[in-house]
C-alpha cells in the first residue's frame, strides 16, 4: 500500500532519510512553489507526480487501479503552528499516552495517523483505491470498522455537538436513509443545523475520503484548466464536495452522478493539530481520555496535567503554575524561568539566564552547518498581516508596539513588510551565547542594548525563509541526542516513567543503535509484569548485539511468567484420597474446540494486562468425544501410564521420574504434571512422604492411567490442553479432590506452565464447557474467564448444520515455536501485535453478536475475517500447501480458517449453502492433497467434559 505525501519543499529531499522509510512505499512531493492548488488540485498534482515517477509509460487510468494508495496533504506554511512549520505538522512529535501500551518514544503525528487509514484501505472493496486525508489531524477508532459500501465516494464523519460542526464541513443525510448523502455544507450556522434537524441527520466531515478510480478521474478533470494540462485551484471539500449527493448544493452533472456513502466512524475521536493552542489542548484531551488509575501504568504525578516534555533535557523545577507548557527537542537549563502557555522547541544546549513571559514561545531553528535562527513568537500569533497594521500581532502585542518598545524604526526592517510571515525579522547567529542574549531582548528585556545591537547587525530571515532553508538533519540529530539521554533516564526511573509500557522491540533497536548500556536486572520487589518486560527487553538487546546469553534472559522472562501464573496455585496443597472401589474405573472424555474469534487474546501476557475475549465451540468428531482417559487402581505401589494412540507405556516408581515432565514430545508429560498438581509430588502435597512408594501406600493403591487421543497431533483443535483437562478431571474424581470445572481449567493453565509449553485458557474452556460460548477474562494474573453460552441455532438447525465442514489437511505444525514467537512480542509490547490483538478482542464481540442474531451470512464472513487476522499476526499460519487447498474451495464458502495457531491440522469451512457444501466435499475428496487428508464429521457437543465410573 503506497503512501503519497504532500510536504513542505525543504522536507522533500531528506524525508526518507529522516523517517527511515523506503522510496517505493513512500512518495513525497510539494505543490509548485508560489501556486495555490487547493486540496483537489493538490490531489491531482500529487497523483500525477507519483504516476510520472513510477510508471510514466502506463496510462493513468490503468495505473490508478493497480494499487491502493493513501494520500496525505501535509504542506502549507504552518502560520498558526510555527514551531513545526519547517518539518511539517505531520511530523510533530506526540508524547506517549499514559494509558497506552506499545507506543514508540519517537512517535509523531504521521505514525499515529497511518494505522487507521491502513485499516480502512485493507477493508475497502475493489475499485476504491485512493484514500485522501489531512496531515494535521489525529483520528482514533478502537472499534471494528463497519463494511465499506462499493460507492464512488465514501466519506467518514463523526457525530458531534452542533457548535463544533459549524467550524467544519458537514454531511447531511435524510433520516430515512442516513447512509446516503443528501448534500454537503461548509461551516453551516447553528440556525441552519437546527432547521435541518427536523428531517435530516448531520455528521461532521473528518477529512477521510475514499474515492473510486472513476471519482478520481472526475476530480482530475475538474482540477485542470479547460483544454490544458495546467492545474487550477480546486478544493476537494468546498468545490467537489458541494456537488455530491442526491440534492447537491452546486450543479455539476458529472459529479452529481457519482454515488456517495457516508459512514460514521465507530468510536471515532478527532484531534486537530493545526494551531499552537491545539498542539497542547489536543494532547491534553488524549492524555485525559483515561482516568482509571488501574489503567495508567506509571506512578508519576505531574504538577500540572498540561505539561508535556519530550526529547529534551529539563533542569528547572516545574509547578502547577506552568500550565499548558510544551517542551520538545530542547535544553532548558537551571537558570531558565518559565511561565504558562508556552511552547519551547529546538533549543540547543546552553547556559542562559532567561525569563520567558507567559504566552511567549521560543523556537530555535538550525540553518546551514553551524548557525541558528531565533524565532520567538506569541502563542496566539497567526503570522498574518502588514507590519504597520495595528491588528498584526507579534509576541501578543501589535508589531508596531513591539518595535516601539525596542526603539526600532521602519528603516531597520529590510525586505517585505506587507505580511508578517514574509518579514525578515528573525536573527541568524553562530553563537549560542548571543542567541540567548538576542532572545532576551526580543521577549522579556526590550532595554537590553547588547541584544538590540546583535539583532541589528545580524542577518535576518523571515518565517517563510526559515521553512525553506532549515537544516532538518541537524534538527533531527539534536532531537536524537536528547532522546538518547531520555532513554537512560526513563530506564533508570522506570517506576515513575512510561519506559516498560513502550514498544520494547523499538526500545531494543534504539538501545543498540545509540550504543546504550543494557538496563540492569530489576530487583525482586519490582512488579512481576515489569520484571518480565525487563528480562525480555534485555534478551532482545543481547540478541541484536550477538550476545549468546540472550536465550538465558528470554528463559528468565518465561520463568517469571510461569511463577506469576502459578502464584497462589503453587501455595495450594492437595491431599489425594482414594475414592473408588478396587475394581472401579474412572472414565473421562472430552470434545475438542474450534476457535471462531479472539484466539490469542487469551494468551499470557496479553490476557494478563488486557483481558481476553474468545468465541469458540465444543465439537465431537465422528459422533464421539475424541479425548478419553481411564484411571483405575493398581495393586503395585507405583504408577503405570499408557497411551493407546501412541503405543507407549511407562512405569513410575519415584518422585524424580514423576517430576520429569518438561520433556516436549514425551507421551506422558501431561499425566505426570497432572499427578504432580494433584498432590502426588512434594511441591503440591499437603502431606510429607519420604518416597512415592510410601505416599501410594498411604493412598491405598497405585494408579494406572490410560490415554486415548483419537486425533492427530498438531490438529489445531486444542488437543493437548483439553487432554490435560480430561486427565485432571479424571484424577480429580479418582482422588476425591472436589474440583469444579472452572478449577480444572485453572489447573490446566498451571499445568501448561509446568510443562513450559505456555498457552492461554481458551482451549480448556472450549472443551470442558459444552456448546457455543463467549469467554471473557479481566486483566490480572488470576485468569478466571466468565462463560456466556450463545445460542446453537447456526450449528444445529437443518438449514445450516451441513454447511459446517471440517477437513483434516494431513499437514502438521507444532504450536510451541509459534507461541514463543508471538508471546515474545507480547512481552515486548510490540505495537503492531498489540493493535492486532485489540482488533481480535473486539472482533470476538462482533462474532458473538452475529451468533446471537442468528445471522448465518455475517457469521461466515466473520470467520473469514478471523483467518485474515490470524495471518496478520503470524505469516506462517497459511503455508503454501494449505493455501493450495483453500484456493480450490474458497468460492463456495462464506469463510474458512485453520483452528488454533494454524499452519496445518484441520481446516474449518463455512459453506454458502448445503449445495456448496456438497461441492466442497466432492472437490477435496477427489483432489486430496495427500494420503492422510480427509473429511471428519463434526457435531456440536452438548456435554463438554464428562466423568463417569464403572
Amino acid at each position: 500500500m503506497q503512501k503519497l505525501l504532500s510536504l513542505p519543499p525543504n522536507l522533500i529531499h531528506c524525508f526518507h532519510e529522516l523517517e527511515g522509510v523506503n522510496r517505493t512505499d513512500w512518495f513525497c512531493t510539494s505543490d509548485p512553489v508560489g501556486s495555490k492548488l487547493g486540496s483537489g488540485g493538490g490531489t491531482t498534482w500529487l497523483l500525477q507526480a507519483c504516476h510520472q515517477e513510477f510508471a510514466p509509460q502506463v496510462p493513468f487510468s490503468d495505473w490508478i487501479g493497480r494499487e491502493k494508495r493513501i494520500l496525505l496533504h501535509a504542506g502549507g506554511q504552518s502560520r498558526r503552528l510555527p514551531s513545526y512549520g519547517p518539518s511539517g505538522k505531520i511530523l510533530t512529535p506526540i508524547p506517549i499516552f499514559s494509558w497506552e501500551r506499545g507506543q514508540k518514544l519517537g512517535q509523531n503525528l504521521l505514525s499515529l495517523q497511518l494505522p487507521l487509514y491502513e485499516r480502512i484501505m485493507k477493508q475497502a472493496p475493489e475499485g476504491l483505491n485512493t484514500l485522501i486525508a489531512s496531515g494535521d489531524v489525529y483520528i482514533r477508532s478502537e472499534k471494528p470498522l463497519q463494511d465499506i459500501p462499493n460507492a464512488d465516494v465514501v466519506c467518514y464523519g463523526l457525530w458531534v455537538n452542533p457548535s463544533l460542526a459549524t467550524h467544519h464541513g458537514v454531511f447531511v443525510s435524510n433520516r430515512e436513509s442516513p447512509e446516503i448523502l443528501d448534500f454537503m455544507l461548509q461551516k453551516p450556522s447553528l440556525e441552519d443545523l437546527e432547521r435541518l434537524s427536523k428531517t435530516h441527520l448531520f455528521l461532521m466531515d473528518i477529512g477521510i475520503w475514499i474515492l473510486s478510480d472513476r471519482a478520481i478521474e472526475v476530480l482530475i478533470k475538474r482540477s485542470l484548466k479547460s483544454g490544458t494540462s495546467d492545474i487550477n485551484y480546486y478544493d476537494l471539500y468546498s468545490d467537489y464536495g458541494l456537488a455530491l449527493g442526491k440534492h447537491p448544493k452546486t450543479e455539476d452533472e458529472e459529479i452529481n452522478r457519482l454515488s456517495v456513502a457516508i459512514l460514521p466512524l465507530p468510536g471515532g475521536e478527532f484531534y486537530h493539530y493545526g494551531t499552537s493552542h491545539e498542539l497542547i489542548s489536543s494532547t491534553l484531551t488524549i492524555q485525559d481520555k483515561v482516568r482509571d488509575q488501574r489503567k495508567i501504568m506509571h506512578r508519576k504525578v505531574k504538577p500540572n496535567p498540561a505539561i508535556f516534555i519530550q526529547n529534551s533535557i529539563t533542569q528547572v523545577s516545574l509547578s502547577a503554575n506552568n500550565a499548558n507548557l510544551w517542551i520538545e527537542n530542547s535544553y532548558v537549563g537551571k537558570e531558565w524561568k518559565l511561565g504558562a502557555r508556552q511552547i519551547i522547541t529546538g533549543v540547543p544546549e546552553n547556559h542562559w539566564n532567561i525569563t520567558i513571559p507567559d504566552n511567549v514561545c521560543i523556537d530555535i531553528i538550525p540553518i546551514g552547518e553551524h548557525d541558528f535562527i531565533a524565532r520567538p513568537y506569541g502563542l496566539d500569533d497567526i503570522f498574518k498581516g502588514a507590519l504597520n497594521n495595528e491588528t498584526t500581532m507579534y509576541l501578543n502585542i501589535p508589531f508596531s508596539q513591539w518595535m516601539q518598545e525596542r526603539g526600532l524604526d521602519w528603516e531597520t526592517i529590510e525586505g517585505r513588510t506587507d505580511d508578517l510571515q514574509s518579514a525578515a525579522i528573525f536573527p541568524r547567529t553562530n553563537s549560542i551565547e548571543e542567541l540567548g542574549i538576542v532572545l532576551r531582548w526580543m521577549t522579556s528585556e526590550p532595554q537590553l542594548e547588547k541584544g538590540k545591537e546583535l539583532w541589528k547587525k545580524s542577518v535576518k530571515v523571515s518565517a517563510d525563509e526559515i521553512s525553506a532553508n532549515a537544516n532538518l538533519k541537524r534538527l533531527y540529530t539534536q532531537r536524537r541526542n536528547y532522546r538518547c539521554e531520555n532513554w537512560k533516564g526513563l530506564a533508570a526511573n522506570y517506576e515513575k516513567s512510561v519506559f516498560y509500557q513502550l514498544d520494547l522491540q523499538d526500545a531494543a533497536n534504539e538501545f543498540v543503535h545509540l550504543d546504550l548500556e543494557t538496563p540492569d536486572i530489576l530487583k525482586e520487589d519490582a512488579a512481576s509484569m515489569v520484571r518480565i518486560h525487563n528480562r525480555m527487553l534485555r534478551a532482545r538487546i543481547m540478541k541484536l548485539r550477538g550476545n549468546g546469553e540472550w536465550q538465558k534472559e528470554e528463559q528468565a522472562a518465561f520463568q517469571l511468567l510461569r511463577d506469576g501464573l502459578l502464584g497462589a496455585m503453587s501455595a495450594r496443597k492437595n491431599h489425594p484420597t482414594l475414592s473408588v472401589y478396587s475394581d472401579q474405573i474412572v472414565w473421562g472424555r472430552s470434545p475438542v474446540r474450534i476457535d471462531m474469534a479472539g484466539g490469542w487474546t487469551d494468551t499470557p501476557p496479553y490476557s494478563l494486562y488486557s483481558g481476553g475475549s474468545v468465541v469458540n465451540l465444543a465439537i465431537e468428531l465422528n459422533g464421539q468425544p475424541p479425548l478419553q482417559v481411564y484411571v483405575k487402581p493398581c495393586k503395585e505401589f507405583h504408577i503405570v501410564l499408557r497411551s493407546i494412540d501412541m503405543g507407549a507405556m511407562e512405569v513410575i516408581s519415584n518422585y524424580d521420574e514423576l517430576q520429569d515432565y518438561k520433556k516436549v514430545g514425551s507421551p506422558f508429560s501431561i499425566p505426570k504434571a497432572a499427578l504432580t498438581l494433584a498432590g502426588f509430588a512434594p511441591a503440591f502435597s499437603a502431606e510429607r512422604y519420604t518416597s512415592l512408594e510410601e505416599q501410594l501406600k498411604a493412598f491405598g493403591s497405585g494408579l494406572e492411567i490410560t490415554l486415548l487421543a483419537a486425533i492427530p497431533a498438531g490438529s489445531g483443535l486444542g488437543t493437548s490442553s483439553i487432554l490435560a483437562s480430561t486427565v485432571l478431571g479424571a484424577i480429580n474424581d479418582f482422588c476425591g479432590l472436589a474440583w469444579d470445572k472452572n478449577e480444572i481449567c485453572s489447573y490446566t493453565l498451571v499445568l501448561e506452565q509446568l510443562l513450559t509449553t505456555g498457552g492461554g485458557w481458551q482451549d480448556q474452556y472450549g472443551g470442558v464447557f459444552s456448546g457455543v460460548k463467549l469467554l471473557q477474562s479481566e486483566a490480572g494474573f488470576e485468569q478466571n474467564p466468565l462463560v456466556r453460552w450463545l445460542p446453537d441455532q447456526l450449528f444445529v438447525h437443518p438449514d445450516y448444520r451441513d454447511c459446517h465442514l471440517l477437513y483434516y489437511t494431513g499437514i502438521t505444525r507444532t504450536a510451541k515455536g509459534i507461541l514463543a514467537e508471538i508471546v515474545s512480542s507480547m512481552f515486548l509490547n510490540s505495537g503492531t501485535h498489540l493493535s492486532l490483538l485489540a482488533e481480535m478482542k473486539a472482533h470476538a464481540m462482533d462474532m458473538s453478536e452475529a451468533i446471537l442474531r442468528s445471522n448465518f451470512t455475517n457469521f461466515g464472513n466473520l470467520v473469514g475475517k478471523t483467518w485474515i487476522q490470524n495471518q496478520a499476526l503470524d505469516c506462517g499460519t497459511n503455508p503454501p500447501a494449505v493455501a493450495a487447498i483453500i484456493e480450490k474451495i474458497k468460492d463456495y464458502t462464506l469463510g474458512y480458517k485453520l483452528p488454533g495457531a494454524g499452519g496445518g491440522g484441520y481446516l474449518y469451512m463455512v459453506a454458502k449453502d448445503p449445495q456448496a457444501a456438497g461441492l466442497i466435499r466432492r472437490i477435496l475428496t477427489e483432489e486430496a492433497p495427500n494420503p492422510r487428508a480427509r473429511f471428519v464429521e463434526m457435531s456440536l457437543s452438548d456435554k463438554g467434559l464428562q466423568i463417569s465410573r464403572s
